[in-house]
């Protein structure tokens, strides 16, 4: 007599790149990461791609090269990755502020803000001494300065998902997985 398969619902199916935008400190990684495993795709850091071809660090780029010539890379490498198959793509933080990018990711992919308030991102990134951009006499201010600029931008992204202090990384992930099944174009929950 045959074995009884057991009934288990079926895994979800990533059809397009799902690119997490949102702060420093907003979990990009960390939910990308833990993303990818609960949907059994690849995770991609940006940042860790463009370190990876240039040899150096992000910081030590903006400090040779300028913020220009690392934003110009960082579109390179998001077309590239965008181009490959479905992933969980983390990007930087000023990723998202280029029209060319955010064109790129709605044409490809998805954009999905995790949206965290200034506390919260502060929290976690106060401590820190790899943000490039946070190296200033009033780190705190200088943080709410881009989070105030950049919110209307990230606003454009075709899904958000708000953080949450409380909320371990697994359950950001999974708040990010049904905010996905309500795009059957990018998240095949069946």
């Amino acid at each position: 007599m045959p074995a009884k398969r057991q009934n288990r619902p079926a895994k979800p199916r990533l059809k397009r790149t799902v690119v997490l935008i949102g702060m420093m400190g907003a979990g990009k990684t960390a939910v990308g990461t833990a993303l990818a495993r609960m949907l059994g795709v690849p995770f991609v850091d940006s940042d860790q791609e463009i370190e990876r071809a240039a040899n150096m660090t992000v910081a030590e780029i903006f400090e040779r090269d300028g913020e220009a010539f690392f934003r110009a890379r960082e579109s390179e490498v998001l077309s590239r990755l965008l181009a490959g198959p479905p992933c969980i793509l983390s990007a930087g933080g000023g990723a998202f502020l280029a029209e060319r990018n955010r064109e790129e990711i709605a044409r490809h992919g998805v954009a999905v803000w995790l949206k965290a308030d200034l506390d919260l991102l502060w929290s976690r990134v106060r401590h820190k001494t790899t943000r490039p951009l946070l190296r200033t006499p009033d780190p705190r201010r200088t943080l709410a300065e881009l989070l105030a600029a950049r919110e209307p931008i990230y606003a454009q992204a075709g899904l958000t998902v708000e953080a949450r202090p409380h909320y371990s990384i697994d359950d950001m992930a999974r708040k990010v997985i049904e905010t996905l099944a309500t795009r059957p174009d990018i998240l095949e929950t069946a």
